[in-house]
């Protein structure tokens, strides 16, 4: 607030009166105010303003991203073992498709239990072949993020070539395909969410888009005749079975 000037200010330390346009006192030294008073035109003295100190901004650090349902230490690495079954399985479908090559059909298990392991990656189907990768694919990289390869290799061979086998002996029929080891990733990997979601608990995965994944697998047999029901049957009893397991074994 404006006011009139002042003769002279008195020192509190020393009692000294001194010129009240001075922030230090010339005898003792003492502060008398931090900023020397503003002039104005018509010879007021006014007190300077303030400033109000502003806040450095700091620049926050990016945020970690990561992938739902899956922990840190494991998203560097690589998932190598799905890489490689969906990478085998694309090589060996085109491969055959290209030598038409129709003997590895499996008819018998007892008679050429070895088609089985050719079987497995044939589809002679392209959208058979492509449901059946997108399952393996997406399923098997997300459980292999959280479990290691280790679940992904067991999966395969017991809910792929196992379902394949029980086709061929249930249903007495050549069936080709690893319809029953998309379905067994898929219901390892969400049998978690699913009980999570049962309990009213926070979940991360996108249960929704499994079941629509998990229906067109499922129904595959319906549409093409070389996909079993039985194999696919088989995986989603071997994927919910293990998916009970992990979901009590500690994430890698």
């Amino acid at each position: 607030m404006a006011s009139g000037p002042d003769l002279f200010v008195v020192c509190k330390n020393c009692g000294a009166e001194v010129s009240p346009y001075i922030t230090e006192c010339p005898y003792c030294g003492n502060r008398l105010r931090k900023r020397a008073p503003k002039i104005e035109r018509d010879g007021t003295i006014s007190e300077p303003k303030v400033r109000r100190s502003r806040r450095v901004k700091t620049r926050r650090e990016p945020r970690e991203r990561r992938i739902p349902g899956v922990s840190a230490p494991s998203f560097g690495s690589r998932p190598w073992a799905t890489i490689v079954l969906v990478g085998l399985s694309m090589f060996m479908g085109l491969a055959l498709v290209w030598i038409a090559d129709f003997d590895v059909i499996p008819f018998a298990v007892a008679d050429d239990p070895q088609k089985l392991l050719y079987g497995v990656f044939a589809y002679f189907n392209a959208w058979y072949q492509l449901a059946v990768l997108v399952a393996i694919g997406v399923f098997g990289w997300l459980l292999e993020r959280r479990h290691g390869p280790v679940p992904v290799l067991l999966l395969f061979v017991l809910g792929g070539i196992g379902g394949l086998a029980a086709g061929v002996e249930l249903e007495s029929g050549p069936f080709v395909g690893a319809n029953g080891a998309g379905l067994a990733l898929l219901c390892a990997w969400a049998v978690r969410d699913a009980v999570a979601a049962r309990r009213g608990e926070d979940y991360e995965g996108d249960l929704l888009g499994t079941a629509v994944i998990s229906a067109v697998v499922f129904l595959m047999p319906a549409f093409v005749p070389q996909a079993s029901w039985v194999a696919g049957g088989v995986g989603v009893l071997v994927g919910a079975t293990a998916g009970l397991l992990l979901a009590r074994a500690p994430e890698s």
